[in-house]
């Protein structure tokens, strides 16, 4: 494991510098075509229905040249409501989609398609970091939805190939990051309108599909349905079942990270953002019973991982934060966070997810987005009105992270969520779910990357590829 950090310094790595670095030459691989503010974008996506379809739906304006899925019927189903009628908003993507090149598997996509700018990847967890890398060993800017990748050794991967290739516009579909809530958020915390912050709690109602569940009997799979491509880089033998795709795979430990990644990209952001904090130095988790757990009682997870706990309580400590250590703490699977003392009664808890900063001089509290910031205690206010706006606003907001996207590929604007952003906060998110596997607090040094107190846990930083997948 020791290849993927040999090239990466704590600078590059805390500091987010991940411009600096000369070009990657890829022998027989082509380079970013150069593209004017004027000029559209040949944009492809792999994944092309639900959160796809919702991401191209926003970049109609563009070339759209090439879509990879494995289920087309599934893609078709994006165009209409639950009656069969078809959506309105909806039928420029389908214009589009009818005359685009269409594939099964995106290894296919990218080696026969020379035309294509820009991927947005959109596919279950496990495809993510294989995709991004194979586009972008290709010279094609990536957008690649929340969480970026299935492991740390993916994360890190991608980070250092963004970082030779500075020409390439990197961007993670967390679209809070856009929002003009969620930037003002940041410049409270740290213009001081609630004091020094050491102590942050996150929240989620996920998740909302099965999990804390034993892995269900294999069934028929539907005639459209590539499961072969599916399951692409899993290294397990399951059948289909409809408990997997198209929407339930996040709670399947093969296919996903759960609920801290499906939101921990939404509500995580924005402390690590505003605090500054560093790679977390020690993890732990408190979960409900593994999923198909019946004969083990002591919390460990079973010899054949199914699904992913109902709940878990994660406790981060940042021991070298910016300000000084900083705790945060997730929760999931509706559990939440006990009302402070001094919360007053009109403030609410969205049960849905939020994130409260408690500082000593104040609390903030918004909604997973970023939205609906509250200031609570005496003096916040005025201290908040005199807190100046010092982050740029992005062009409509959360709606227009995609096209934030575009217009940076393009020169216009400066990219919201690159990697160099993302890759910290989704290793933050992912060592949540290592101490969860691990079965004790971890001990994490963030500039080696790698686990100190617990060995054998660091097989988790990692994972193993089905052949013909290998990242």
């Amino acid at each position: 494991m020791e290849a993927w950090k040999s090239g990466l310094t704590r600078r590059d790595w805390l500091g987010g510098a991940a411009a600096t670095a000369g070009v990657l030459v890829i022998p027989g691989q082509a380079s970013a075509r150069r593209i004017a503010a004027s000029d559209r974008v040949n944009v492809a996506v792999i994944g092309a229905g639900g959160m796809g379809a919702n991401n191209m739906a926003k970049l109609t304006s563009q070339n759209i040249v090439a879509l990879a899925d494995v289920d087309l019927a599934h893609v078709a189903e994006a165009f209409v409501d639950s009656k069969g009628a078809p959506k309105p908003e909806m039928q420029p993507l389908k214009t589009a989609y009818d005359r685009a090149a269409k594939f099964s598997d995106y290894r296919r996509m990218f080696d026969s398609r020379k035309d294509i700018d820009a991927v947005v990847i959109a596919t279950p967890d496990h495809h993510h970091a294989v995709a991004a890398k194979a586009a972008m060993e290709r010279g094609i800017h990536v957008y690649v939805q929340k969480p970026l990748t299935y492991t740390v050794r993916e994360g890190r991967t991608l980070l250092e190939l963004a970082r030779r290739n500075p020409k390439l516009v990197t961007q993670m579909g967390n679209q809070g990051h856009s929002g003009d809530d969620g930037r003002r958020v940041v410049e409270l915390i740290r213009g001081g309108a609630i004091g020094r912050v050491r102590e942050v709690h996150a929240w989620t109602n996920r998740p909302l599909w099965p999990q804390g569940e034993a892995r269900p009997a294999a069934v028929a799979k539907p005639a459209s349905l590539d499961w072969d491509v599916w399951l692409g880089p899993a290294a397990v033998d399951w059948g289909y079942h409809p408990d997997y795709a198209h929407f339930n795979w996040r709670g399947w430990v093969p296919f996903g990270i759960g609920s801290l990644g499906d939101m921990g990209a939404h509500l995580v952001d924005f402390p690590v953002w505003a605090l500054e904090p560093g790679s977390p130095t020690r993890v732990e988790t408190r979960h409900s019973r593994w999923g198909g757990d019946d004969n083990i009682w002591d919390g460990r997870p079973p010899a054949d991982l199914g699904s992913y706990p109902l709940a878990n309580i994660t406790t981060y400590q940042f021991g070298n934060a910016k300000g000084g250590p900083l705790t945060m703490t997730w929760y999931d699977g509706g559990l939440m966070p006990p009302t402070p003392p001094a919360m007053p009664t009109t403030a609410r808890m969205n049960p849905d997810g939020g994130v409260l900063y408690m500082g000593d001089r104040g609390m903030l509290m918004h909604d997973t987005y970023g939205q609906k910031p509250v200031l609570i205690g005496d003096g916040v206010e005025a201290r908040a009105a005199a807190v100046p706006v010092s982050l740029p606003r992005i062009q409509d907001g959360r709606d227009g992270h995609e096209m934030n996207w575009i217009r940076a590929i393009r020169g216009e604007e400066a990219i919201s969520s690159p990697f160099s952003v993302a890759v910290p906060l989704n290793e933050t998110m992912l060592l949540g779910m290592v101490s969860m596997r691990a079965d004790q607090p971890i001990e994490y040094d963030g500039a080696s990357g790698r686990i100190t107190n617990v060995a054998e846990a660091n097989r988790f930083l990692d994972r193993e590829y089905r052949k013909g997948w290998a990242l």
